[in-house]
């Protein structure tokens, strides 16, 4: 015993009387090692534990998962059910084997079968769904009031914790993904608030997403009580204790007055941003929209920009680029998704920050959103990368539209040195699977003063050579057709030409094109006269009226 005793962990927790004790004190207990069970080493400490709700000391990381279930268990005020359909009983799993878990866990079940969870929950449409979801938080929430808070209502917090989700199946390789959440409240008789998640599971094999499932699990019910109060920090422990590639949150929902202060649009940005998932969508009304439902099964039109703001450029851009790719492909356009996209890339290199200005970004989503675009914001650099995410939804074509100086930056293959195939495989990975680029002119003026900026520190920007690619000098409008790539890629760009993946745009308007999105902010900013000519009259208003992007 005394061997085991000095190999025991020292584990500190800080506690308080109540969630709300404003002077912590601090607890020091020796587990013996994990061959001897938690429960054997702390049971005699649990009289004191039922009295205490324990908080881990940030100094000393996250909490393990049977840590986590564990501190749940034996805090009295936290009781409540888990239902739990198509990934196994994961969740439940952890709490039983923690130990303590009757002092938690009012009821589990798990209603595979159609008929049965029919007869529970009544008849659904779909049952992998946010409906199917709700539905079940409904029911069980509702049962436990029912028949617990006339006996414990005054001393306890509710919580029904469901998910409804398919894993990767026997008979067939179905995407692995679905829907949990947690109904809880903060104090007893509280009203209760939702989280609400929507995840795919990336691992390959159906036992290994059901771990995943459980962790995400235990870590969504650990956060709702004990982090409810720090948006930030819950979001941040969703993936404790698990790969970050093991599983992806493309949707979070906070419901109810718990969250009254969090912004739905910017939780969704930080799960970009924090790595859950590579993109978030925003639809025209200003809502967070899932994915699989905007693009599922649609034609892909997108423009890629920093619309800051947007202006005429950017909207003919749109419409030039629809009615090019609608009569390459005999698209009627109502079959059309339109897509703006902002790269997180692109928002820290303008606001020269690592660190994300929320509410420049979402005054940028606001414009675009006003317009009727949907705004995607992602992760992806690379266009091959942004492609592959839209494959996942959609077998149709893709339109991108680009500018005459994206094209050239694609051109280059600098941009591929971590590729051991470098352009050749970046564009392989682009182009296949029907997609295309389509690309709108620029004033040769206006391309110059473009590459003159971004290259400066470039020795070819000091000789002619460099300008060769913009063809004849008596040429004032640069197409993708008169565009003169490196010598050594030509052969390579004609036959993207012919073969319809690079695409020139018809029917532009060039009267919009003398001036960079920058430079009319900028005007906007000193108050130019005539600076709105550039911008929709929407647009014009917005940035009267709300004043963003520093205008005065």
């Amino acid at each position: 015993m005394q061997q085991n005793f000095n190999k025991s962990v020292n584990c500190v927790y800080k506690v308080g009387a109540s969630p709300r004790s404003q002077v912590p004190f601090q607890v020091v207990l020796f587990f013996l090692p994990d061959c001897c069970g938690d429960r054997i080493a702390i049971s005699p400490y649990l009289h004191i534990l039922k009295q205490l709700r324990m908080n881990v000391d940030d100094n000393i990381g996250p909490l393990t998962n049977n840590r986590k279930a564990l501190h749940i268990n034996l805090d009295p005020a936290i009781y409540g059910t888990i239902a739990e359909i198509g990934a196994g009983q994961e969740v439940a799993r952890f709490f039983f084997r923690a130990g303590g878990a009757s002092g938690t866990v009012a009821k589990t079940m798990s209603a595979y079968d159609m008929k049965f969870s029919d007869e529970i929950y009544g008849k659904a449409p779909r049952y992998v769904s946010r409906e199917r979801l709700e539905t079940m938080l409904d029911r069980e929430f509702s049962l436990l009031q029912q028949r617990l808070d006339e006996e414990r209502g005054d001393s306890t917090q509710f919580f029904a914790y469901a998910n409804t989700l398919t894993t990767t199946g026997y008979t067939q390789k179905t995407e692995a993904h679905g829907w949990m959440g947690i109904r809880f409240q903060t104090s007893p008789k509280a009203p209760p608030n939702d989280i609400i998640l929507h995840l795919r599971m990336l691992d390959s094999t159906a036992d290994l997403q059901q771990i995943a499932v459980g962790i995400v699990g235990l870590n969504l019910v650990y956060g709702a009580f004990f982090f409810h109060n720090q948006p930030h920090r819950l979001l941040a422990t969703l993936r404790d204790n698990l790969e970050e590639e093991r599983i992806e949150i493309d949707r979070i929902d906070c419901i109810g007055p718990a969250f009254a202060e969090v912004n739905p649009r910017v939780h969704a940005i930080q799960l970009v941003e924090m790595g859950y998932t590579k993109a978030v969508l925003f639809g025209p009304g200003q809502t967070v929209e899932l994915p699989s439902t905007v693009l599922r099964k649609r034609s892909i039109l997108l423009e890629r920009g920093g619309f800051r703001p947007f202006t005429l450029v950017n909207a003919d851009m749109i419409k030039s680029g629809t009615e090019t790719f609608a009569k390459a492909f005999d698209y009627d356009t109502s079959e059309m998704v339109t897509i703006t996209e902002i790269t997180l890339r692109n928002l820290r290199r303008t606001q020269e920050s690592d660190h994300i200005d929320y509410t420049d970004l979402l005054h940028r989503v606001n414009i675009l959103n006003q317009a009727g675009y949907t705004v995607l914001v992602s992760n992806y650099f690379e266009y091959y990368r942004l492609s592959a995410y839209f494959r996942r939804y959609t077998s149709e074509e893709i339109g991108i539209v680009l500018g005459i100086n994206n094209l050239i930056e694609i051109f280059n293959p600098e941009y591929y040195d971590d590729l051991d195939g470098g352009i050749l495989e970046a564009f392989g990975r682009l182009f296949k699977n029907k997609v295309h680029l389509l690309i709108y002119p620029m004033l040769r003026e206006s391309l110059i003063a473009y590459l003159r900026q971004r290259y400066i520190e470039d020795p070819d920007t000091k000789d002619d050579a460099f300008y060769q690619q913009l063809g004849s000098t008596e040429t004032h409008l640069i197409t993708a057709d008169n565009l003169r790539v490196r010598a050594t890629l030509r052969n390579l760009y004609k036959y993207l030409i012919e073969t319809r993946s690079i695409i020139p745009v018809e029917h532009f308007d060039e009267s919009h094109m003398k001036f960079f999105p920058r430079q009319i902010l900028e005007m906007a900013r000193a108050n130019e006269p005539g600076w709105e000519q550039f911008v929709t009259p929407e647009v014009a208003v917005y940035l009267k009226s709300e004043n963003p992007f520093g205008l005065e």
